[in-house]
């Protein structure tokens, strides 16, 4: 999750967009200090404190309540874009264990948004807590854990529904988790 918020940020600034996340007041990521490796490391709780300007225009993981806005594609279904998880997902039981895949091999969802469901767990900018009619859009404001959405190859197809929930420590890297970027609509 460290590493998404960086990549967000060194994106923005490349494309002259301004940057939406700040540590310690900055949004230039050369000035945070090294990503945070492990809850060990005395500088996670400074990363844990980054705040996110969502009304910047640059590039951002989307909250809990968008990711879930963005698979469910303006359908119904119970993973993104069809109800039999085999049509858009790559999952443990059909990548047996080995790897992502390549993106559009599967089906797109109602918005053409290709692997919502399976490939990797994709961050989301939330605390995971506990979602309530009151806290849906704003999700949680502290916790231990981020939010990870999706299912990923190596978990089975039950995580990829659109509507599963997931944690990860923000500070830890596996090769079945990675991300989408948002940005605001110029609508």
């Amino acid at each position: 999750w460290y590493d998404a918020i960086v990549y967000c940020n060194k994106l923005s600034i490349k494309e002259n967009l301004t940057p939406c996340y700040s540590i310690k007041k900055s949004t230039n990521p050369d000035d945070w200090g090294e990503v945070p490796s492990d809850e060990k490391d005395p500088s996670y709780t400074t990363w844990d404190a980054a705040t996110c300007d969502f009304k910047a225009n640059g590039y951002r993981l989307p909250t809990e309540a968008e990711w879930e806005w963005l698979a469910r594609g303006g359908e119904n279904f119970k993973y993104a874009g069809s109800d039999n998880v085999d049509d858009v997902a790559w999952y443990t039981s059909n990548t047996h264990d080995l790897g992502t895949r390549e993106v559009k091999t599967k089906a797109p969802n109602g918005y053409g948004l290709y692997n919502m469901s399976g490939n990797v767990w994709e961050w989301c900018w939330d605390w995971f807590d506990s979602i309530s009619s009151s806290s849906a859009a704003d999700g949680a404001t502290s916790g231990n854990y981020r939010v990870r959405r999706g299912g990923s190859w190596y978990y089975d197809g039950f995580s990829c529904r659109v509507a599963g929930r997931s944690s990860g420590d923000p500070h830890y890297r596996y090769s079945f988790y990675g991300f989408r970027v948002v940005r605001p609509s110029s609508n």
